[in-house]
């Protein structure tokens, strides 16, 4: 979002011999409610001099003494206990607002690499309708020998984002991948290990090749076949709204591409700039590899499309070829864009009419659509194009052909045989390696920490990636064994019911680890976890 400019206009090393000084007109009765309620509950300013961030309480509720102290030597200091007062407690206090802060700008030859904001308690005022109030800043220029590479230091929270538990549940994290490793394994190289085989000498006793006593043999173990064998003349089968799915499979390769991109970006930052000391620059890189990703999600979508199609119109459907392939071209461009806007255009149309500071400008809107419109979708448009010509010459990469009627799946099979039971179960595992890392992810998002600890959020989305396919293949596995072919949206839900868990947490840390209220909050904050 945009900043504001605060009014107070600093020179280096100019200092003035009395501080800069403004006076309000008497305070109305609904000015002096506004400033009530700001201290009442707690608010906060947020400034910004030479890219450090530095804080400012509004007032105090007095005269309850122990509510502040002038130990205190940034406001900063208070975020930890910003807890609204009771109405019992209210009832014998009265709001104060400091009208007198200073500022001091810690500096080490031409680079300023320190700035704190104090406020002054001997300048609390009480706000009164009819009183009014003058507000003053003193500035202050110190000299220091704080290097300029590590004024960020002071900001991040090291005790908090590399405790012992944060190493431990990547730890877990990671003996999770190997069991599931492990079991995958076990299914591919024993289960399916002896199928093959047999399979094998299936097709040798086809050819001619066998002894006598290698046919008595496998008619003496030849029983009939069940399971995920029964179904491979349907498991290749196109999955329903085909144009869609391949939509859908082509935007999680872009997120896939994008999110290892921005974080690979981030892991980067000695070599061009910590990412969390300059505003924006996640944001950038987020729109950047965006932008050049679409190829990823048009070549997916394009080449999943083409593998399938040939199915399609192998059951008889009569729909023009040119007329899917359009569909599917136009969903992949427009399907995250699509969700993405309706979302934001609800927020910023809040802001707006709130009037807070989160609303996006016209000239930034305008330049991202410029850069969707000359970028992204040109890119997913060659990229859909060079994905329908991939293999050229070859309709389909299938080791075997689909059959002409499909073949009717049981309904009396259990439950672990069944999407609606798997799919719970696989989101819960890919939910269950990432949820400690999610928290201190939300926590730098809503509760004003600094994230920099980008090696733990590498490593956990390699995790996240490794359970992810793990668990949609053992998904898959029991799915057709309960001769269910229709295995596309199963797998893909297995992944995506992951998002499902994160959106649940989300509500968790909303209503016990954040003190958000009311409608703007709430929108916001929902907003942008969905």
């Amino acid at each position: 979002h945009a900043l504001r400019h605060s009014g107070h206009d600093i020179t280096f090393l100019q200092t003035n011999a009395s501080p800069e000084t403004c006076t309000t007109k008497p305070l109305s009765k609904e000015q002096a409610d506004h400033f009530a309620k700001a201290v009442q509950h707690r608010w906060f300013y947020q400034m910004y001099l030479d890219d450090l961030p530095v804080w400012g309480m509004v007032g105090e509720m007095l005269p309850k003494a122990d509510q502040f102290s002038i130990k205190e030597k940034d406001d900063l200091d208070r975020l930890d206990h910003m807890t609204d007062l009771s109405d019992t407690e209210i009832a014998n206090l009265h709001p104060y607002v400091y009208t007198n802060r200073n500022l001091v700008i810690s500096y080490n030859k031409d680079q300023i690499v320190k700035v704190d904001l104090t406020s002054d308690p001997k300048s609390l005022k009480e706000v009164k309708a009819g009183t009014a109030l003058e507000f003053s800043l003193h500035v202050q220029f110190v000299e220091t020998s704080e290097e300029f590479h590590s004024r960020f230091d002071r900001y991040l929270d090291h005790d908090f984002f590399k405790h012992p538990i944060h190493w431990f549940s990547v730890f877990n994290s990671f003996m999770m991948v190997l069991f599931l490793m492990g079991l995958v394994a076990l299914i591919l190289l024993r289960t399916l290990k002896k199928d093959y085989a047999r399979y094998g000498l299936v097709h040798d006793l086809e050819d001619g090749d066998m002894d006598d006593d290698e046919k008595e043999a496998l008619h003496h173990d030849k029983v009939e076949d069940a399971g995920w064998k029964q179904v491979h003349g349907d498991v290749f089968r196109a999955p329903f709204w085909l144009p869609l799915f391949s939509a859908l499979v082509g935007t999680g390769w872009q997120l896939v591409v994008l999110t290892l991109g921005v974080i690979l970006f981030a892991v980067l930052g000695p070599l061009h700039g910590e990412v969390h000391e300059e505003r924006g620059e996640v944001m950038q890189s987020i729109l950047i590899c965006y932008a050049f990703s679409s190829i990823v999600s048009g070549f997916m979508s394009g080449k999943f499309f083409k593998e399938y199609y040939p199915t399609v119109a192998r059951r008889g459907n009569t729909t023009a070829p040119n007329n899917l392939w359009q569909a599917t071209m136009g969903l992949t461009v427009l399907l995250l864009p699509t969700c993405t806007v309706l979302i934001m255009s609800l927020l910023n149309t809040l802001s707006l009419a709130y009037g807070t500071i989160n609303s996006i400008p016209f000239s930034v809107i305008l330049k991202v659509f410029f850069l969707w419109v000359f970028v992204s979708i040109p890119l997913g448009v060659v990229g859909t194009l060079l994905g329908r010509h991939a293999n050229k010459g070859t309709t389909t990469t299938f080791p075997c052909r689909v059959n002409a009627i499909p073949r009717p799946i049981p309904e009396d099979v259990p439950w672990y045989g069944k999407p609606s039971g798997l799919i719970p179960l696989a989101g819960l595992l890919s939910f269950g390696s990432i949820f400690i890392e999610l928290y201190y992810v939300l926590t730098s998002l809503w509760n004003y920490k600094f994230y920099h600890v980008y090696g733990f959020l590498l490593g956990v989305y390699a995790i996240l990636t490794i359970v992810v396919g793990m668990t949609s293949i053992i998904v898959v596995y029991f799915c057709l064994n309960a001769e269910n072919y229709l295995w596309q949206w199963t797998a893909f839900g297995s992944g995506a019911s992951t998002a499902g868990y994160v959106f649940l947490y989300g509500i968790y840390y909303f209503l016990f680890k954040t003190q958000m209220h009311g409608f703007l909050q709430t929108c916001f904050y929902f907003g942008y976890m969905a």
